[in-house]
């Protein structure tokens, strides 16, 4: 289910919209930015903000892809404007990202999205991601949702797995990877503060986007309204599958 980007006509996922609701008064002011997107992977924000006439670095861990965001950007015209590095969130400092000066470094944006659920310290990555903006600078946080976990697990038939997240439990404990993080709206301002960002008022994403059967028959476009209708409305933003934050750094 895809709906138009504001300012592009690009064919968006519909889960994303608040995201780019909230990105598109930066992204499409006329002035290029220097983006940084931690763990972006094969591009979905990076390629599309490129098309814009942004710089766009990705960092992320994997080789793959990376290789896949390199010939995305190839496709879409854009490879000259989006550089892809292979590296850690928490490992920033050791990257070539470039520097404006001992201040911190030089970009206007920084994308950190579904990124803290899995790093090994949230407040590390943030930390990284703030000495690498510009003093003004912009950070764009979009992590899972503990309630909206919550809901989704209890709909789905999974009622224990549902009461072991809202306890913050592992819902299931015997795997042997770490369990993905959820995050409660009042953490994730907390830990943006904490990283010395400025959090400005968080919204819902994904809100009933998820909750949507792919044969129901809705119409992208009104479900994209709908979404953005109800990303900064409690109570519906309260159980969204995701939060997302827009922070700057003083």
């Amino acid at each position: 289910m895809t709906a138009p980007a504001p300012s592009t006509g690009e064919q968006l996922p519909v889960r994303t919209a608040a995201v780019w609701a909230a990105l598109d008064p930066l992204a499409g002011a006329g002035t290029p930015l220097r983006v940084l997107d931690v763990g972006g992977g094969s591009g979905v924000f990076a390629v599309p903000l490129a098309r814009r006439g942004h710089e766009v670095t990705v960092v992320d861990p994997s080789a793959d892809a990376l290789a896949t965001l390199e010939r995305r950007a190839q496709t879409a015209g854009v490879g000259d404007r989006v550089r892809g590095l292979q590296g850690d969130g928490d490992l920033l400092h050791e990257l070539p990202l470039g520097s404006d000066g001992p201040d911190g470094g030089g970009y206007d944006l920084a994308l950190c999205h579904a990124v803290l659920e899995v790093v090994d310290d949230p407040a590390t990555t943030l930390g990284e991601i703030t000495r690498a903006l510009r003093p003004g600078g912009r950070v764009s946080v979009a992590t899972a949702n503990r309630a909206g976990a919550v809901l989704a697990r209890a709909l789905g038939g999974h009622p224990k797995e549902a009461l072991a997240l809202l306890e913050d439990r592992d819902p299931a404990p015997g795997r042997t990877r770490p369990a993905r993080r959820r995050f409660a709206a009042e953490d994730l301002l907390a830990l943006l503060r904490n990283a010395g960002l400025e959090p400005e008022e968080w919204r819902g994403v994904a809100v009933v986007a998820d909750l949507l059967d792919a044969s129901s028959g809705a119409d992208p476009e009104a479900v994209r309204r709908l979404e953005l209708a109800l990303a900064g409305t409690s109570p519906y933003r309260d159980i969204a599958a995701g939060l997302h934050v827009l922070a700057t750094r003083p």
